[in-house]
């Protein structure tokens, strides 16, 4: 059935093209809105068409036929639908034949597929024209997003040898806010709170962890805790942090054009927010030479600062923040770099993807201070793994380690209030 859907498709796709011209009209600056509008009309015109000359097989809903004709082409394809379920969260493309989906933490394959390459290539085009980006056999790969902020990677032949490849990380409708994660399992109420805290007394965190951990999500959950009174300035690659505060500068970094000029790298923008009078600088995510300047931007007054590192473990966040702190090109000693580190970062969140797709907070560490070479740091709260029921589903608890923030005693100084029981393994009956 399905190669004679397939057959059916593309006879009246290539029928629709001939009947509007739809690269002429494009062209010719026709509304959106109008184009789309005359493409339905043709489309019924030529399914009703088919229908009279007894030429549409049995079983094939004329409804349904009509709706893929026309996102295939006019919007995203067969990626409309999986954009606006909301229990998808990734989308991805593996040439023509093949989507697959993540839902709930875990891959499918679903049934849907493109006409052929230049289907794909087509919903790729529709994404990266509006915003100025372009893909071709010089530049074949790019990042783009969606009007909705979801993040979009395509990559084409040459580089891919199994046809146009696109990954979309959609970017949620609503906002989670710290309650819905703590509904989620992510957190629990009490590290919740006491990193609202941490917020609040203005120490400067950094959210760790791998890829699609959810290090964006958690960042937008902890800069929901900054208060509206704070001016904040945020920086990222793809703007999609969502902040409800009403004094937010949102800076976005740009990719060079087609002549490969006018790049503002994110280091750029991190230099440039420091004459913004900010009280709060959020970047999006460090990978490169911006970490010395934030690092150097928390050590001269941008207390408060929040930021996302690629890392496996809180540990692992200094020896990469190190790393990144050489790709600047500055020639700085070890132990300059590490007392840079030492006295910027107040805390560390780490965010780990579980087994069965759910996403945890499984460590929130402080870093205390340098001892000789050595950063020490101090875990306040783990996640302590138990087992998986018969589902799969992950068990286990978020606990106190024992160990108390130094700086709890600053607290009621700041007219802020913890019980110091949440600190307490024994206290807490397996559960933070």
């Amino acid at each position: 059935m399905l190669p004679v859907m397939r057959g059916i498709k593309n006879q009246i796709h290539g029928e629709l093209i001939q009947r509007l011209d739809l690269k002429r009209m494009t062209a010719s600056r026709i509304g959106a809105e109008e184009l789309q509008q005359k493409a339905r009309a043709t489309i019924q015109e030529i399914i009703a068409e088919v229908r009279r000359k007894q030429k549409l097989p049995a079983g094939i809903d004329p409804r349904r036929l009509g709706k893929e004709i026309f996102d295939e082409a006019m919007r995203l394809g067969p990626l409309e639908d999986f954009l606006e379920d909301e229990s998808i969260t990734e989308i991805m493309v593996n040439g023509p034949n093949q989507v697959y989906v993540e839902r709930e933490g875990r891959l499918e394959l679903t049934g849907q597929t493109f006409m052929d390459d230049e289907s794909v290539l087509a919903v790729i085009e529709r994404i990266v024209a509006p915003i100025g980006r372009r893909i071709d056999e010089s530049q074949p790969y790019v990042d783009a997003r969606l009007p909705d902020g979801s993040r979009v990677n395509a990559i084409i032949s040459p580089l891919s040898l199994i046809g146009p490849c696109v990954t979309i990380r959609k970017f949620a409708k609503q906002a989670l806010t710290s309650q819905k994660l703590i509904e989620l399992g992510t957190w629990t109420r009490n590290a919740a709170e006491f990193l609202r805290l941490c917020v609040l007394m203005r120490k400067n965190i950094v959210v760790a962890g791998g890829t699609g951990s959810g290090k964006t999500t958690l960042l937008n959950a902890l800069s929901g805790f900054i208060p509206s009174t704070d001016r904040i300035v945020t920086i990222e690659d793809a703007a999609e942090l969502r902040l409800a505060q009403p004094h937010v500068i949102r800076l976005e970094a740009r990719p060079p054009n087609i002549e490969g000029r006018g790049a503002v790298a994110i280091r750029d923008l991190v230099r440039n927010s420091l004459r913004m009078r900010p009280d709060r600088i959020i970047v999006g995510e460090c990978r490169g030479g911006e970490a010395l300047d934030m690092l150097q931007a928390m050590n001269t007054g941008h207390d408060g600062s929040l930021t996302t590192v690629h890392a496996n473990s809180p540990r692992d966040v200094i020896s990469r923040l190190e790393t990144m702190v050489l790709m600047s090109g500055m020639e700085l000693p070890s132990r300059a770099i590490r007392e840079q580190i030492a006295s910027a970062i107040d805390m560390v969140v780490h965010e780990s993807r579980m087994s069965d797709g759910s996403r945890k907070v499984v460590c929130v560490s402080e870093v205390v201070g340098l001892e000789g070479q050595q950063i020490v740091m101090q875990d306040i709260f783990e996640f302590v793994q138990s087992g998986l029921d018969e589902r799969g589903k992950v068990l286990g608890a978020f606990v106190p380690t024992g160990a108390v923030p130094t700086f709890y005693e600053h607290l009621q100084s700041r007219g802020l209030h913890i019980d110091p029981a949440v600190f307490d393994p024994a206290r807490q009956g397996g559960g933070a």
